[in-house]
């Protein structure tokens, strides 16, 4: 989804749990069952988070088991992901959880997503086009194609006709749509005391026109106890996994401003550079490069092209991530080390995450920065300039297209 359209539209989730999931045939709440090692609540909740383009969740819980969903949340959560999750009791149905879901979102947020707790296996690349379309057309949904032969048969399972099956879909959750359009049709269907089985049903009841976006076959909804399984297979099936180091140094001189993590830190001296030399994303890019086998920063953009001079790092960061989506990778985590005597750069870590998280399309908590000191030893000790390295995992996003 595009900066533009991000600040258009805030975006909220809305986690309908308020369900027991009496299908699976188990005393808990299927959405606290454990998913290859964490509860499928924790995986479905994540997927969202994962995305700073997400700015708040809302999850409608069982009142039964409303502050026993707050506590597991809270346990598995990060506190970074935490801050950004509301509750409220869920309903009766599923759109009395939506609703609910609905007015507890804050008000400054324009564009709603209404997604499956029993979808744990949703995929950051469905999520962004669900985003996108809902921004651009008003209300979309995430389908696939329906591939099956269909029969309809009476009701003593004698085949009548097969069922073309050119124009039907199998749909999906995330649904989402602006906001005041889910409203419109939450209030019409209340009027009419019209129950429908998901979002797209109410916009439809209301006239308002629903497009479809591309979902993903991984995008199961668990149901049944054989779904656990199978979503588990899914889960375990053996990822990508590629490792990166970076390493950049720079001078300190006169006349130059020191940006590190595209943070402007005030000091007498800057980093010397073609670019603005911040060297905390420029060891993220080589590690990145060296994960993707694709050279270095030098190869991508070296310093005799004069469209760099004085560039903002961080834009060469997005183009670097660009790389690593069309390889099908995304950042798994990264931790990074500034190697600096001076200034004291404890008070500008935060900014800095938050920044190469944007860049980089994670969680804050993906990104770990740390600095220290030699103790005066060598070039950065002694002032003359600052270092960073960068250490990167890659991982495979299944379902990105």
């Amino acid at each position: 989804m595009s900066d533009t359209l991000t600040n258009q539209f805030p975006a909220g989730v809305i986690i309908p749990a308020g369900g027991i999931g009496s299908r699976i045939n188990h005393p808990q709440p299927k959405q606290f069952l454990l998913l290859a090692g964490l509860p499928m609540l924790v995986r479905t909740c994540r997927a969202f988070l994962e995305l700073d383009v997400i700015r708040w969740l809302v999850v409608a819980a069982p009142i039964d088991h409303y502050q026993a969903t707050i506590d597991l949340l809270r346990q598995h959560l990060s506190p970074r992901e935490a801050e950004r999750v509301l509750f409220t009791p869920g309903g009766a149905t599923r759109q009395d959880s939506v609703l609910a879901g609905l007015k507890r979102l804050p008000a400054d947020i324009s564009l709603v997503l209404v997604h499956d707790a029993a979808r744990p296996l949703v995929d950051g690349a469905t999520i962004r086009r669900c985003l996108e379309g809902a921004a651009r057309h008003g209300a979309v949904i995430a389908a696939i194609p329906v591939q099956d032969t269909l029969k309809q048969a009476s009701p003593t399972g004698l085949i009548e006709k097969t069922v073309d099956r050119t124009a039907l879909w199998q749909a999906q959750t995330p649904q989402a749509a602006k906001r005041e359009l889910l409203e419109l049709a939450f209030a019409a269907a209340g009027r009419q005391q019209f129950v429908g089985t998901d979002e797209a049903s109410l916009l439809e009841f209301a006239s308002i026109p629903v497009r479809i976006v591309e979902g993903s076959a991984r995008n199961l909804k668990i149901t049944r106890p054989g779904d656990l399984s199978v979503a588990a297979a899914l889960l375990q099936e053996e990822p990508i996994m590629k490792i990166g180091h970076g390493f950049d140094a720079h001078r300190l001189v006169e006349g130059r401003k020191l940006i590190l993590g595209g943070v402007t830190i005030p000091y007498a001296l800057g980093l010397d550079g073609h670019s603005d030399a911040d060297v905390v994303a420029h060891a993220l890019i080589d590690a990145l490069l060296g994960a993707l086998g694709a050279g270095d920063i030098g190869r991508h953009f070296p310093d005799t092209d004069p469209q760099y001079r004085g560039i903002d790092s961080l834009l060469l960061l997005a183009q670097v991530q660009q790389l690593a989506e069309a390889q099908h990778v995304l950042l798994g985590n990264a931790d990074i080390t500034i190697v600096c005597q001076r200034p004291r750069l404890a008070p500008y870590l935060d900014e800095m995450q938050a920044n190469l998280a944007r860049c980089c399309r994670v969680s804050p908590s993906a990104i770990n920065i740390k600095a220290t000191t030699t103790e005066k030893m060598g070039y950065t000790g002694r002032g003359e300039g600052i270092a960073a390295h960068a250490v990167v995992l890659l991982r495979s996003e299944h379902g990105s297209t």
